[in-house]
This record gives structure tokens, sequence and C-alpha cells, in this order.
């Protein structure tokens, strides 16, 4: 298929005709194509031979992290910076790219040397992901900020957003469970969690580490057990915890319990049944 042909299959997947369809095509092309041509011309590149992507990599990522979180601003006035972040460090990872690159189908528009070609480059996430950033530089450059909200919003953003809040809600949000409880800890004036370790079992090379999670209040004081969690190491151990106590914070939640009210739930001397 001609080079223009192919432009134009990949505008009808962007959804986007380029003014100056050269932006597309330096999008497209990683350097290794560009140091080829330069080895193969004597060590002068073709006049014809757009630069590589990587410029428009360095913008694409800048626009990106601006119009996802202009967007999240806007869709969501009720969350805190803190909430903001992470989702928005969730919309604009190399994993979520990617995964926006290969739903386009991308990896089979990219401009290759005959090696990485057959290394099989164009399949890598980081490629991937770097040269969905630069088309998002690209569209920048050929239609203003709109033309980079209109993407974002339809590829980036949409199912993805909620999911991320979702899964900020339940805690899991980038994994980080122990974030997540500080943070709803905080959002209710109810303390801050500390973690001990109240065990640890198995062999050297087979450990079980058994953490314990609690409240510190304001005064210092540090309230009944909120929950235990295990692991293969310790800060997986106080993932675990973390993620069991926002669970049972979420289940009180439901029914009009606080934080506080969630120690004095669990039995004296007893371990919280999570």
């Amino acid at each position: 298929m001609a080079a223009q042909s192919r432009l134009s299959e990949l505008e009808q997947v962007l959804c986007y005709r380029f003014s100056h369809p050269g932006l597309l095509e330096c999008a497209l092309t990683h350097r290794s194509l560009t140091h080829e041509q330069a080895q193969t011309g004597g060590g002068v590149q073709a006049a014809s031979a757009p630069e590589d992507n990587e410029r428009l990599e360095f913008l694409g990522d800048a626009v990106l992290s601006l119009v996802v979180a202009e967007a999240l601003y806007a869709m969501h006035p009720e969350w805190r910076e803190g909430e903001l972040t992470r989702v928005r460090a969730g919309l604009v990872s190399r994993q979520h790219m990617a995964q926006v690159a290969e739903a386009a189908g991308l990896g089979g528009y990219l401009r290759l040397s005959r090696g990485e070609e057959r290394s099989g480059l164009r399949h890598k996430a980081t490629v991937l992901s770097n040269s969905m950033e630069a088309v998002m530089g690209a569209l920048y450059l050929d239609g203003g900020l709109e033309a980079a909200r209109r993407f974002a919003r339809r590829f980036v953003m949409g199912e993805a957003a909620e999911q991320l809040a979702r899964d900020l809600r339940s805690g899991a949000a980038l994994g980080n469970y122990k974030s997540a409880l500080q943070e709803r800890l905080q959002a209710a004036h109810a303390g801050s969690p500390v973690y001990r370790l109240k065990s640890e079992s198995g062999p050297d090379h087979h450990k079980r580490f058994l953490v314990e999670v609690r409240i510190k209040g304001e005064d210092g004081a540090r309230g009944d057990p909120l929950a235990r969690g295990t692991g293969r190491t310790k800060k997986l151990a106080e993932q675990d915890a973390a993620r069991r106590a926002l669970e049972r914070l979420e289940a009180l939640g439901a029914s009009g319990a606080t934080a506080r009210t969630a120690e004095r739930d669990v039995p004296d001397g007893e371990p919280p049944s999570v």
C-alpha cells in the first residue's frame, strides 16, 4: 500500500484528517529508520526523509497530561488533588497508552528499520506508547488543543477513566492500597494508618509475614486493630492489610459508620474478622 494511502487509512482510524500529513508521518517514524537511512546515504540523511518521532513524543507527553487533567478536573469537581493525580497517572501511563495504540492498530503503521522490523519492535509496549504520544503531539501541532482534546476524550478517557475511578474508590487504583487508605482516613479527619509486624513464619526462601494496621489519632494514640494482612514480604503484607481495611471501611460506610466505629466494632483482644 502506498505511503499516502496508509496515512489516509490511519487518519480514518484516528477520526482526524491532517492538514499537514508530514506531521503524522513523522510521528510514525522510529529513530532506527532515520539512523538506517543516514548510514545507507553515506552519512547524510535523505532530504525527503522526515525526522524521527522523539521530539513529537516529548511534546505529546505534555499535551496528553494537560488535556487529561483538564477533562478530569471538569468531570469530577468532587475529587481532591490526590484523586485527580492518581487517575490521571493511570490514564497517561505507558501501559494504558500502549493499549490505546493497540486498539488503533498503530503498530502496523510504524516506520522502522529493516533490522527492527525483523526484531518485532513494532509490537513492543514501550514503542507503541511512545508512538501514541508522538501522534498526540502531531495532532496538537496540526489542529491545536481542541484536536488533542477530542482524541483524548474518544480514545484515552472513556470507560478507562470510569474504571480507574471505581478502582480508586475501592482502593485498587495503581494497586496502592496504602495510599488509598491514608487518603480516605485523612479525608475523614480520622487520623493516619500505622502498620505493625505481628509475626513471620516459614523458611527464608518462602517467608510469610502478618501485618496489622491501626489508626493513629491526632493525639498520637493508637487505636484498636483495623485489619490484618499477609504477604511474602512486609510491604506486600502491609498492602494486603490496607486492602482489607478499605473493604471494612467500605462496608461500614454503607451503614453510615465511621473509621473510629470500625475500630470499636472489633472485640477487645481479637483480630478483626476480615
